[in-house]
C-alpha cells in the first residue's frame, strides 16, 4: 500500500492556477483519497469548486486549511475522477509507456491524461510542472487513426507516431478517440472506427445527434470526415469557448457555439459527470435512475435552470427509449459550470448511438420508472413527476420528440446516410428505431396523438 501526492490545477480566465493537493492511497485498487484546497485559490473571486458534491466552496471557512474526503464513503472524488482517463485513455497511456494493462497507479493515469483533458482541470506532479502539449492538428487524423488501430490490436506504437497521440489519453469512454484542432483553432473530439463495428458508427452517431437537435435537445456541432475510406466522427468540444478576459460574456447564446476570432482567447468550462452529481461509484450506477439524476439537478444545478434542465432530462430519456440507446449510464450524462450564472447546468447531449435489436422488450441502463429499466413510454410516464409537476408538460415533450422521430428515415437521408460510402446504414439501424405502437399502450398513444386545442 502506498500514498501518492499530486497537484490539481484549475483553468481560470487568466490561465492555469494551482487549486490544491490530492493524495491517493492505493494497493491494487484505490483505497482512499483526500484533498486540500490551496489557501490562495480559495480566496480567488473566480475560483470554482473542483467537485460540487464533495469539494463544495459554498462554505469557504469550513474548507480553508482542511483535508477533505469524498462523500458516501467513496474512494475517489468524482470531479477529479472525471478528469482522469477512461478505458480508452488508459490503454493509450499503457501503450505509450509499453507497460501491461492496469499496471500503473491511479496517480500515473491522472498525470498521463494531458492538459487538453475534458473540463477545466489538470493534474501535475509538482506545482512547477508546466501544462503538457495539447491536441494535434486535424491534418494528423490519418496518423491518429493508424495509431488507434494499433493500440486496439495490442501492437506497439512506432516512435514516429507516439507524439501524434498526445491528446488521446484525456478523452473519455472506451472507443478509440483523440482531440484535434481545425484550421481555425476550434477543438474537436475525433472518434475513430473500432474493431468489431457492425455498422458505420460515426455516421450513426452523427445522424442520431442531429436528429436529437431537431427534437429540441441541446447538441454540440457534429460532422463526419472520410479518412482513407473510413468514417471519423468529429464532435465540437462543448467544454471550450472563445472570449476576451475582462469583457462581458454574451447572455443570449450558448458559449460552446462561440468561434475563434482576433483578440479572443480559448477558455474552459468545468465539467462533471452525472456519476459525480449522484455521488456514487461505477458499481452503484447500474442501480440508479433518471429520477436520481433529476434530483441531483435540483440539488446542484443553478436555480434558474432547474425547470428547463429537468424537462430536457426527461426528453433525453424519451429519446433514448425511441432509439434504443442503452449506453445511457451516468458517465454519459454531463454538467458544465457556466460562468455567467455562475453555476452548473446540464451539458449538451453526447454518446448516443442506436442499438439494433429484435427483442420486443428492451431496457435502458438507468432505471426509467416504476417498472425499472423497461424502455417504454408508459414506464417513463410513471415517473414524470420527478421531472415536471404537470402531466401535460410530460406528454407535450413526448409528442415533440415523437413528431420528429417518426420521420427518422427521411431525416437520416437528408443528413447523408445514403451516401455511397455509408452503405446500408438506415436498414441496419431500423431494428433500433421504435414506433409509438412499440413502446406505448393504446391509451397513452391516444393521449400523445391528441392535438392540443
Amino acid at each position: 500500500m502506498a500514498t501518492h501526492d499530486v497537484f490539481v490545477f484549475a483553468h481560470l480566465p487568466q490561465g492555469w492556477a494551482p487549486a490544491g493537493r490530492l493524495s491517493i492511497t492505493q494497493e491494487r485498487e484505490v483505497l482512499a483519497s483526500r484533498f486540500a484546497y490551496g489557501t490562495r485559490y480559495i480566496e480567488r473571486p473566480d475560483a470554482f469548486e473542483i467537485d460540487p458534491v464533495s469539494l463544495s466552496l459554498a462554505d469557504k471557512p469550513r474548507v480553508r486549511g482542511a483535508e477533505l474526503f469524498p462523500v458516501n464513503q467513496l474512494t475517489q472524488f468524482g470531479g477529479i475522477r472525471d478528469a482522469a482517463p477512461d478505458a480508452w485513455g488508459r490503454r493509450v497511456i499503457e501503450a505509450q509507456r509499453r507497460v501491461p494493462a492496469n499496471s500503473l497507479t491511479e496517480a500515473d493515469y491522472l498525470l498521463g491524461a494531458g492538459s487538453d483533458r475534458v473540463g477545466a482541470l489538470d493534474v501535475r506532479a509538482s506545482l512547477n510542472d508546466p501544462a503538457q502539449a495539447g491536441a494535434t492538428p486535424i491534418q494528423s487524423l490519418p496518423y491518429l487513426m493508424d495509431t488507434a488501430g494499433r493500440i486496439e490490436l495490442g501492437l506497439p506504437i512506432p516512435s514516429t507516431l507516439v507524439d501524434f497521440f498526445g491528446s488521446a489519453p484525456g478523452a473519455g469512454g472506451a472507443r478509440p478517440k483523440a482531440s484535434v484542432r481545425d484550421e481555425t483553432g476550434l477543438l474537436w473530439l475525433a472518434k475513430f472506427p473500432a474493431v468489431g463495428d457492425s455498422f458505420d458508427v460515426a455516421w450513426a452517431e452523427c445522424c442520431t445527434l442531429t436528429l436529437a437537435r431537431l427534437c429540441g435537445l441541446t447538441v454540440p456541432q457534429v460532422k463526419v470526415q472520410d479518412i482513407g475510406g473510413k468514417s471519423v466522427l468529429l464532435i465540437r468540444r462543448f467544454d471550450r469557448y472563445w472570449h476576451t478576459s475582462g469583457t462581458p460574456l454574451p447572455v443570449d447564446t450558448a458559449l460552446h457555439d462561440s468561434l475563434p476570432a482576433l483578440g479572443l482567447v480559448e477558455q474552459r468550462l468545468p465539467f462533471v459527470s452525472g456519476l459525480t452529481l449522484v455521488a456514487c461509484d461505477e458499481f452503484e450506477s447500474r442501480l440508479k435512475s433518471y429520477a436520481d439524476l433529476a434530483q441531483a439537478v435540483r440539488e446542484h444545478v443553478h436555480p434558474s435552470l432547474i425547470r428547463s434542465n429537468t424537462e430536457e432530462l426527461f426528453a433525453r430519456m424519451v429519446f433514448n427509449i425511441f432509439v434504443s440507446n442503452d449506453d445511457d449510464h451516468l458517465r454519459n450524462h454531463g454538467f458544465v459550470r457556466d460562468p455567467r450564472l455562475p453555476g452548473w447546468r446540464l451539458s449538451p447531449l453526447y454518446d448516443v448511438v442506436p442499438r439494433p435489436s429484435v427483442a420486443l422488450e428492451r431496457q435502458l441502463h438507468l432505471q426509467v420508472g416504476s417498472l425499472g429499466k423497461l424502455a417504454t413510454l408508459d414506464n417513463a410516464m410513471s415517473a414524470y413527476s420527478a421531472f415536471t409537476p404537470q402531466r401535460s408538460t410530460a406528454i407535450a415533450i413526448i409528442r415533440r420528440v415523437w413528431g420528429q422521430l417518426r420521420q427518422w428515415r427521411t431525416a437520416f437521408e437528408d443528413m447523408g446516410a445514403t451516401n455511397p460510402g455509408v452503405g446500408r446504414l438506415i436498414d441496419q439501424l431500423a431494428p433500433a428505431m421504435r414506433s409509438l405502437g412499440d413502446i406505448a399502450t393504446p391509451a397513452l398513444q391516444a393521449e400523445i396523438r391528441k392535438t392540443t386545442t
